[in-house]
């Protein structure tokens, strides 16, 4: 039987949780169409770095600000949500990982039509 610690479950349970209200919550026109793609909290559970992406037409630096400056409404409402004996704190970070998934898939594709065309 496999064990998971607790930060794992509090890590998963913010994430979804904070997607939510991201999505449903924020009214701050800076964010837009944000995805939540991870939460590490520290072990103590006093800050959490929530990585986010965001569609292509957002811009990072201002839908950032938007989440910073949403970040204590945030914290208000997982703390109503979650029976956590501190609620950490929140941070937001842009996470790059798609972009360059995206960009190795198109050099890939760029590669392989070059094969195609050699042959």
């Amino acid at each position: 039987m496999e064990h998971f610690k607790r930060t794992d479950r509090v890590n998963d349970e913010l994430k979804r949780l904070l997607g939510d209200l991201i999505e449903r919550e924020v009214q701050d026109p800076r964010v837009g169409f944000v995805t939540v793609l991870d939460v590490e909290v520290a072990r103590d559970f006093s800050v959490a770095t929530v990585y986010v992406t965001l569609s292509e037409d957002e811009d990072t630096e201002e839908t950032l600000a938007g989440l910073k400056a949403a970040a204590g409404f945030l914290r208000k409402r997982v703390g109503e949500s979650m029976s956590l004996r501190l609620t950490p704190e929140l941070h937001f970070v842009y996470d790059t990982s798609l972009d360059r998934g995206f960009r190795m898939d198109a050099l890939l594709k760029q590669i392989a039509d070059d094969r195609n065309d050699d042959a």
